[in-house]
């Protein structure tokens, strides 16, 4: 029998938060500092395990306390890990997060959104903060992924969770067999159900617990997932090859149970090397859900992902499909920092693309992130 697995919560940042849109902007004030924090999430003894545990403030990420089993604090990054300088194997580059070179994960799009795969190295330019920098390396390659798939299970998604569980598979079979996928479901608080695997009838029995009951903690459940893939890194990395990072977001509907709140979740979202991530929200009620739209919006924007508004649970496994063409068909860009760019703080990210062939290319990675900071070394 499968167990869950509560993540561990994380205590929230108090911060200012650079969002690129600006009707975003508007809408979203920096926010104050957080007083409270989050709670740690093992459940006390005697707890269900689909029950939160009550929030303590300030409290320190603990283990869950679960019966024996493979806990998400069961990979940690590596102690004592040191940067490296990029090699290259073949034709294959594998990036060791030298601390002089970011790097982007892009998508190219032509005038009428035709995905674009055959630029050269030199159809690209990259600003940071308005400044030019040097590219190092540009290269369009099906790279596998770690993929997590974080799905709602309030009580308002019953009726539509069937035909996202078969959409969420199908973007796993459409996309490179050698991603490593984890499932979080979530209604007013999350659960790791299903560990990286790369296997069917495994992440089916994950997507299968089926609740819906309770509100939607979706900000919440975004940052600990982000937290799983950070800290999962360097072992990803060292045993199965794979750098990239991917979140894959459904919901019906607002979040109103959260802690984290949405200027904190996009702020963590644009920590160094932080995932893209891809929305999809199925919502009813225009009148209610505005706000809604414009956060899931905010989420895919400043990552470099997409953010997808359905009619109705239909037209969510085309959806998917297409974030797997889109996942497989991105550029890897590294680009050099200058030497005494050093100092923490935010980094507005520019690419431009240009290509004689190609009329009016955008260019979609991530609008900014965090320099100098490692949520999992917190």
């Amino acid at each position: 029998m499968h167990r869950r697995n509560k993540f561990p919560s994380q205590v929230a940042l108090a911060v200012f938060v650079v969002l690129t849109s600006a009707a975003v902007a508007q809408s979203y004030p920096a926010p104050q500092q957080n007083q409270q924090g989050q709670a740690a999430a093992s459940a006390p003894a005697g707890q269900q395990a689909n029950q939160p545990a009550q929030a303590q403030p300030q409290a320190q990420p603990q283990a869950p306390a679960n019966p024996p089993g493979k806990s998400v604090d069961t990979i940690q990054m590596a102690p004592g890990q040191q940067p490296q300088e990029p090699t290259r194997q073949g034709d294959t580059f594998t990036f060791h997060k030298d601390v002089e070179e970011v790097v982007l994960y892009a998508t190219v799009v032509d005038d009428k959104g035709h995905i674009i795969t055959d630029l050269p190295k030199t159809a690209f330019s990259v600003f940071e903060d308005g400044q030019p920098r040097e590219i190092k390396l540009v290269e369009r390659k099906d790279v596998p992924v770690a993929l997590g798939i974080v799905i709602d299970n309030s009580g308002s998604m019953r009726e539509k969770r069937d035909r996202v569980n078969i959409a969420a598979l199908d973007l796993v079979k459409a996309s490179n067999p050698d991603d490593k996928v984890f499932v979080v479901n979530f209604n007013d608080s999350y659960y790791l159900d299903q560990d990286f695997t790369g296997n069917i009838p495994m992440l089916r029995e994950a997507l299968d617990k089926i609740e819906s009951r309770g509100g939607t903690a979706l900000y919440d459940a975004v940052v600990a997932s982000a937290d799983y893939l950070e800290k999962s890194s360097s072992q990803l990395e060292a045993r199965d090859k794979i750098q990239k990072k991917v979140l894959f977001v459904v919901t019906d509907g607002e979040d109103n149970m959260s802690t984290e709140t949405l200027e904190q979740t996009v702020r963590r979202l644009s920590d160094q090397n932080g995932p893209t991530v891809y929305t999809i929200g199925i919502l009813d009620k225009e009148d209610r859900t505005r706000k809604a739209k414009r956060a899931l919006q905010a989420l895919a924007e400043q990552t470099g992902g997409l953010s997808f508004l359905p009619k109705d649970a239909t037209e969510v496994d085309e959806i998917a499909r297409t974030v797997a063409r889109d996942i497989r068909s991105q550029y890897v860009i590294v680009f050099k920092k200058p030497a005494n760019d050093t100092a923490p703080g935010y980094r507005q990210i520019k690419v431009i693309a240009r290509a004689p062939n190609h009329k009016n290319l955008q260019v979609r990675t991530l609008s900014g992130y965090y320099a100098g900071q490692n949520r999992a070394s917190r």
